[in-house]
């Protein structure tokens, strides 16, 4: 197993943060400055600068991050290559999910798999598509699922899962509307959206823009980083109106806290994607995740 100074000194380069460090690795502060000043002894060289609250990577920083990367890389490998020796598929997946999948999606399909194999250990980070397309190009993901219209040259994107964004408001004793409502009308109302980065608002603004209409002149109520807070917002304030993935209202419209309002010349369809860094395979680990979510999802 590579030597865990190693993993701290990526976790710092990669945040260019002691602090955030830290956070990641579940250790404290003081650990984290341990572990740098015991390399730095170690290769009799200062791998970062110091200026101020500030931090960067020195020249030998530099190197030796490159070096910390391929060895991590080569002993997922020489563990994958390990365990295919006795038919076990174990080892280390770090998954990463944008908010809607990670809250809806993903965490049904995550029993099976790890029934299928138990071995594994997974994480799941959420975030919007935006920072999960960040952490995949950083190397602190190995797979991750995210939505939207903005797309990385850097990063392959494999279409999987049908989905569309929907008008919904709270519940009223008339029910939704029986004609879709205009659309100057729908957005004259307080809205309650995603925060920049996330691919629902990226969606929402594309379709916008093709009606000429920008985001900035409309009244927005808040933004959210998470489809459950507009939900709630909503269900509080009968006024607001807010765009949600139909996957994630299952419960709500069944429950007759909240609504669909159809909205005339407005269609917000969108596309659940995996991805991956460009021209690099995946770990057999992700592999053999993203074939099981083909599977759940009928897909070839």
């Amino acid at each position: 197993m590579p030597d865990f100074r190693l993993r701290v000194f990526q976790a710092v380069a990669r945040h260019l943060s002691f602090t955030k460090a830290a956070q990641e690795l579940y250790i404290s502060q003081p650990a984290i400055t341990k572990h740098i000043r015991e390399l730095e002894r170690s290769y009799g060289q200062r791998l970062f600068e110091r200026r101020g609250s500030r931090i960067s990577l020195t020249e030998a920083g530099q190197l030796l991050l490159l070096h910390a990367d391929a060895v991590e890389l080569l002993h997922e490998q020489l563990t994958t290559q390990l365990q295919d020796l006795h038919g076990e598929a174990a080892g280390r997946l770090r998954l990463g999910a944008s908010t809607t999948l990670a809250q809806y999606e993903l965490p049904a399909l995550l029993p099976g798999f790890q029934q299928r194999y138990p071995q594994m250990e997974l994480t799941l980070l959420n975030g919007n598509s935006e920072q999960i397309a960040e952490a995949i190009l950083s190397g602190q993901l190995d797979l991750g699922f995210v939505e939207g219209r903005t797309k990385s040259r850097d990063l392959h994107y494999e279409p999987l899962l049908a989905d569309e964004l929907v008008a919904v408001r709270h519940a009223t004793p008339a029910g939704p509307p029986a004609v879709p409502m205009p659309l100057a009308e729908a957005l004259a109302h307080p809205l309650v959206l995603r925060e920049r980065g996330s691919g629902t608002l990226e969606v929402l603004e594309f379709a916008l823009r093709e009606q000429k209409i920008k985001l900035a002149a409309l009244r927005v109520a808040f933004y959210f980083d998470n489809t459950e807070a507009i939900k709630t917002y909503l269900e509080a304030a009968p006024e607001a109106l807010g765009f949600v993935s139909r996957r994630a209202l299952t419960r709500e419209l069944a429950a007759g806290l909240l609504e669909e309002v159809p909205v005339a010349g407005l269609r917000l369809p969108r596309q659940f994607e995996a991805l991956w860094v460009q021209g690099q395979p995946l770990t057999r680990a992700a592999e053999r995740f993203l074939r099981y979510v083909r599977q759940q999802y009928n897909l070839r």
